[in-house]
C-alpha cells in the first residue's frame, strides 16, 4: 500500500478544509513547494495535490506552482482539481504532471473523456469517485448526480482506467478515520482496480487498519498537518 501525502492549494496557499467545505478553510504556514520539499526530504516520491478554485471554478489555479515543484523537487505528482477538458490535460503533462485525477469530465463528456484515455493512456488517468450518501459528487463536491459508485466504476474500466481515488466526503479533512468497510466492499465488487482511499485518516492506526484490506494506496492529508502523524514515521512504513 503507496501512502501518498497531500497539499491542497487554495490561493497559492496550502490549507485544508473539512468535508470540502470552502467555509471551514485552515492555512498552514509552508508555500506549496516548501511542503512538497518536506515530503521528499523524509522519503516520499509521489505527492497528492488538489487545485481548490479550479475544483469549483474549472478554471486552474496552480500551474505555476506544479512547474515550480516539478522543477524544484524530484517528486511525481497526481493532480485534481478544475480538469475539464482535453486541452487542459494536455496542458497539465506539458507542465510535468504524471497522473492527471477526473471525476466531472468522466460523467459530463464521456466522449472527450475516452478521448484523452486514449490519446494518454490509461496508466495515466486516475478517476474519482468522490462519494456521499452512496452517490456520486461532482464540481468540487457542490453537484449531486444519480450515478453510483459502481457505475462510475465500470463505465470507465469500460475504457480501460484501473486507478479510482474514492473519498469518503463525509469524512474528509475530519479525523474521524477512514472508511474502511466502504473500501473494502469496493475491493471486493472491483478486485481488479486500483483503489487509492481518501479521507478521515486520523493516525497510524489507521493505516494500520487500511493495509489489512490492502488498497493500491492511501492518501493522507489533514493528520499530516495537524501533527497527528509524524512524517519520519509514517515514511518508513510507506512504500
Amino acid at each position: 500500500m503507496i501512502i501518498i501525502p497531500a497539499i491542497d492549494i487554495f490561493e497559492n496557499k496550502v490549507v485544508r478544509l473539512s468535508k470540502g467545505d470552502f467555509e471551514e478553510i485552515k492555512f498552514y504556514d509552508k508555500t506549496p513547494l516548501e511542503q512538497a520539499k518536506k515530503f521528499e526530504s523524509t522519503g516520499f516520491s509521489l505527492i497528492h495535490i488538489v487545485d481548490l478554485i479550479g475544483s469549483k471554478s474549472g478554471n486552474i489555479t496552480a500551474l505555476k506552482i506544479l512547474s515550480e515543484i516539478k522543477s524544484g523537487t524530484n517528486l511525481k505528482i497526481q493532480f485534481g482539481g478544475g480538469i475539464r477538458s482535453k486541452s487542459t490535460v494536455d496542458e497539465l503533462f506539458s507542465a510535468g504532471v504524471d497522473y492527471v485525477i477526473m471525476g466531472s469530465l468522466a460523467i459530463k463528456n464521456p466522449e472527450e473523456f475516452k478521448m484523452i484515455v486514449e490519446k494518454h493512456s490509461p496508466e495515466k488517468i486516475i478517476v474519482a469517485a468522490d462519494i456521499k450518501n452512496s452517490m456520486i459528487k461532482i464540481t468540487g463536491w457542490t453537484e449531486e448526480t444519480s450515478i453510483s459508485l459502481n457505475q462510475l466504476i465500470e463505465s470507465s474500466s469500460a475504457v480501460g482506467i484501473t486507478k479510482f481515488i474514492c473519498t469518503d466526503i463525509s469524512r474528509d479533512g475530519m479525523l474521524l478515520g477512514p472508511n474502511v468497510d466502504l473500501y473494502k466492499r469496493i475491493l471486493e465488487d472491483h478486485p481488479g482496480i486500483d483503489l487509492i482511499a481518501s479521507g478521515g485518516v486520523r493516525d497510524i492506526n489507521d493505516i494500520i487498519e487500511l493495509r489489512k484490506i490492502n488498497p493500491y494506496a492511501v492518501v493522507i492529508g489533514k493528520a499530516i498537518y495537524e501533527n497527528k502523524i509524524d512524517l519520519k514515521e509514517l515514511s518508513k512504513i510507506a512504500l
